[in-house]
């Protein structure tokens, strides 16, 4: 698709403002990108409508003490320790967890630069409640793209429904 746009404003912009026969060139990115988009709603309606979601896993994934890593990360460079060095911090800190079965927790409250504050943040769920930034995947913009999404498909199947929509 973004070669078909590519290619359309290469056309366009390569036309002389009073000829312009040579707009019937943009006809074949036109139909090429709407049969893309065509075989893509295709694709992601089979997937919507086969789809299961197992919670249970969702629920363990988002509880997951590694999963914490980035906040722990965010914590230090708020501290004042550069993105690198805290990088390296936290990720042995879970390679430890993972390699020796440790609570994140308790390696986390024994680091020297760490310790009991940070640990607040390897608690369940809290990784994913602290996704507060619109778009993402906290509960709080989440529910907000739902509210979002409804009230975009009330105004669309309004439309679609209306006599004057079917003349158009």
């Amino acid at each position: 698709m973004i070669g078909d746009l590519t290619g359309l404003l290469a056309t366009m912009k390569g036309l002389p403002l009073s000829y312009n026969r040579d707009y019937q060139e943009d006809k074949e990115p036109l139909f090429d990108a709407m049969d893309t988009v065509r075989l893509g709603l295709g694709a992601i309606t089979g997937m919507i409508v086969t789809a299961t979601f197992v919670t249970s896993r969702m629920q363990a994934a988002a509880d997951s003490e590694t999963g914490s890593a980035t906040d722990l990360a965010e914590w230090l460079v708020i501290r004042g320790v550069p993105f690198r060095e805290a990088h390296a911090i936290v990720g042995a800190l879970v390679r430890s967890a993972l390699a020796d079965g440790s609570s994140m927790r308790d390696l986390v409250v024994a680091h020297p630069q760490l310790g009991p504050d940070a640990a607040t943040l390897v608690g369940p769920g809290v990784s994913v409640t602290r996704r507060v930034t619109a778009g993402g995947a906290g509960p709080q913009p989440v529910a907000a793209q739902i509210v979002r999404f409804a009230e975009a498909l009330a105004a669309w199947s309004a439309w679609a429904s209306s006599p004057s929509a079917a003349a158009t």
